[in-house]
């Protein structure tokens, strides 16, 4: 492989390193997004105070997801900043919550949510207890019954997208991870200049612009003996 593609290879992964972090970032985003919408509504029967309605977030339904979105954001800013194994490891972990938290959203799609897990997340101890960010949403009383759930798919497909983004990005980021900036491998790269040069040298002695570099990289380029050692005798 020659010096340039090597180079172009590590710009590519450069680019992919950025990129899968990135994505991470967005698909973070977007999951916080949707955990926001409303996922379901809550019929529910009381005969004290009458029927009605309750609309259940994402957040609420599934409590993991607020987690799992700083965890995708903290991997995001891990992912530009550490080095390569770093990086490689925030992708892998990264990429494996964002598919666990799609589990939540596409069960709802799946199948029906489960009455009573909605009950006890709306009722405490009999009290109407305010949920949700809008003024005025309350839960709904204990001795109310479950009537029926109608799932709200646009949140839950959302949160499905976006977990299923960062986990792209997780696993672009564990698999091209880039590599280090050259200041990490200064002496490995400046030995390897070196070398070039009096490569270089010896091919090329009258180049001027091989003269320049040698005496940029400090190298004498009429000391022939230092770069090709001392001579055998007979």
């Amino acid at each position: 492989m020659s010096d340039t593609d090597g180079t172009n290879e590590a710009v590519q992964d450069k680019r992919h390193a950025r990129l899968g972090a990135l994505l991470m970032g967005i698909g973070a985003l977007v999951l916080w997004l949707a955990s926001r919408v409303s996922w379901m509504t809550v019929n529910y029967e009381d005969d004290r105070t009458g029927d009605g309605a309750v609309d259940v977030n994402g957040a609420t339904w599934s409590t993991e997801v607020t987690a799992v979105v700083l965890l995708l954001l903290a991997a995001t800013v891990a992912g530009l900043a550490l080095r390569r194994w770093g990086r490689r490891l925030v992708g892998a972990v990264g990429a494996i919550a964002a598919v666990a938290v799609t589990i939540p959203p596409l069960g709802l799609l799946a199948g029906s949510p489960d009455p009573e897990r909605a009950k006890a997340l709306l009722t405490l101890g009999g009290e109407e207890t305010a949920i949700g960010s809008t003024v005025g949403e309350t839960a709904i009383p204990e001795w109310a019954n479950i009537s029926s759930i109608d799932v709200a798919a646009l949140g839950p497909i959302a949160a499905v997208l976006g977990a299923l983004a960062a986990a792209a990005g997780g696993l672009l980021l564990a698999v091209r991870p880039g590599y280090d900036a050259a200041t990490v491998n200064k002496y490995e790269k400046t030995s390897q200049r070196r070398e070039k040069i009096e490569q270089d040298l010896e091919s090329e002695p009258d180049s001027g612009r091989v003269l320049w570099d040698a005496i940029d990289a400090d190298l004498d380029p009429t000391d022939t003996e230092t770069r090709s050692g001392p001579k055998r005798t007979e």
